[in-house]
C-alpha cells in the first residue's frame, strides 16, 4: 500500500474506496466510479477549455476509448500511447486533466482514441506490472489497426501520440509497423529515463536478479514523480485526483523491461523515418531530454521538428504554467494541421 490519500471535503467512507489496494481490477474501477463528481471540481486550465459538441464512447476490454466531433468526420485519426504514471481513463473523462488532450484535440476536428494498456487503469491485469514490454506494443497495434481498420476512418491520416512512456510505445509501435502511419507526436518521449531516476549500477544488477525470482515485488527505489514531473505547485497537488493511477514503488520485472526497452530504444533512433514532432522540457528530471535531441538528430526522417521549453519539467501538459500548457498545446496542433 503507499501513503493514504487525503482530499479536503471527502467523506472517509470515499477515502476508505480511493485509499483500498488496488492490484486488481475490481477496486480500480469502484474507485473511479466513486470519485467521479471529485474530480470534477479541480481548477486546471484544461478545465477552463471549451469543448461542446463533442461525443465519446467507451467500451470495456482494455478501456479503448474514442472522442470524435459530434457534427463531422474527423479530418484525421490520433491514436494516443498514456504513460506509466497516467491512464487513458482520465485522459477522456470529465475528471482529469489528460482528457482534456483529448478534447482539445477532438475539438478540433481530430478523432481521438485511447487504451489502458493490461494492468494500468480499468484495464485487467496487476496493477503497474509490466512482464515484457512488447505485449503492450503487440496490444496498442492490435487495438488501433482494429481503430483503422473502419470504414469511416481507413483513408484517413493516423498519428501517435505519445507521453513518457507512451512514446517509447509509440516508438516501438512505428519500428514495427514502419509505413502504418503518418506521423507521431512525442511529448517528453521515454527514450531513456534520466540517470538521477536509475539507482546506482550496483544495485540496479542486483534488482536485476532479483527480478527474475521475485518479478511482481514492489521493491524499486523511486523519488517523488510529481515533484520531479509538475512545476506547478498547484498543479502537483492535483495530481493525486488521478486515484488509478499506479503511484507505488515501481515492480522488479516493470522497472527492469522500462530500463531494458529504453537502451534498446536509444540504439535505434536512426531507424525512426516518420513525420516526428518532438516536445520537451529543458529542465525534465524523468525522461532524458539529451535523447529526445538525439532522436531529433539521429532519427532518418526528412520531416522532423524538435521543440525544448525553457524551465520546463516533465508534465508539458498538465503540470506548467497555463502559459506553457496553452504554448504546447498550440505547437501540437499547429503542426497536426500541417499534416493532414
Amino acid at each position: 500500500m503507499g501513503k493514504p490519500l487525503k482530499f479536503e471535503g471527502v467523506s472517509e467512507e470515499l477515502h476508505k474506496i480511493v485509499d483500498a489496494e488496488m492490484d486488481q481490477v475490481g477496486p480500480r474501477r469502484r474507485a473511479r466510479e466513486a470519485f467521479k463528481d471529485i474530480q470534477l471540481s479541480i481548477d486546471h486550465i484544461l478545465f477552463k477549455m471549451p469543448c461542446d459538441g463533442l461525443t465519446m464512447t467507451e467500451r470495456i476490454g482494455n478501456i479503448l476509448k474514442e472522442l470524435a466531433s459530434r457534427w463531422q468526420f474527423p479530418k484525421a485519426v490520433i491514436c494516443f500511447c498514456h504513460g506509466y504514471g497516467d491512464t487513458c481513463t482520465f485522459f477522456f473523462e470529465g475528471m482529469w486533466l489528460t482528457m482534456r488532450i483529448a478534447r482539445k484535440l477532438a475539438s478540433c476536428d481530430y478523432g481521438v482514441f485511447a487504451m489502458d494498456y493490461p494492468g494500468f487503469g480499468l484495464s485487467e491485469g496487476l496493477h503497474g506490472y509490466i512482464p515484457k514490454f512488447d505485449r503492450i506494443v503487440d496490444d496498442v497495434i492490435e487495438h488501433y489497426s482494429k481503430v483503422k481498420e473502419n470504414p469511416n476512418l481507413r483513408t484517413l491520416p493516423s498519428f501517435l501520440f505519445g507521453e513518457s512512456m507512451g512514446g517509447a510505445v509509440a516508438l516501438k509501435v512505428h519500428l514495427k509497423q514502419p509505413d502504418a502511419w503518418n506521423g507521431a507526436v512525442l511529448v517528453a518521449p521515454m527514450c531513456k529515463i534520466a540517470d538521477d531516476m536509475v539507482p546506482p549500477w550496483l544495485v540496479t544488477q542486483i534488482l536485476i536478479g532479483v527480478s527474475n525470482w521475485l518479478p511482481k515485488r514492489k521493491l524499486v527505489p523511486q523519488k517523488d514523480l510529481a515533484e520531479l514531473a509538475f512545476r506547478d505547485l498547484n498543479k502537483r497537488k492535483q495530481a493525486a485526483y488521478n486515484v488509478v493511477a499506479y503511484k507505488h514503488k515501481p515492480r522488479l520485472r516493470t522497472a527492469v523491461e522500462l530500463l531494458r526497452t529504453t537502451q534498446e530504444i536509444e540504439q535505434q533512433l536512426d531507424k525512426v523515418s516518420l513525420p516526428l514532432l518532438i516536445l520537451h522540457g529543458k529542465d525534465d528530471k524523468v525522461t532524458d531530454p539529451s535523447v529526445s535531441k538525439a532522436l531529433y538528430e539521429k532519427a532518418s526522417s526528412t520531416d522532423k521538428t524538435l521543440n525544448l521549453y525553457d524551465d520546463a519539467y516533465h508534465a508539458l501538459l498538465q503540470g506548467e504554467t497555463d502559459d506553457t500548457i496553452l504554448r504546447v498545446f498550440g505547437d501540437i496542433i499547429s503542426w497536426l494541421d500541417k499534416h493532414f
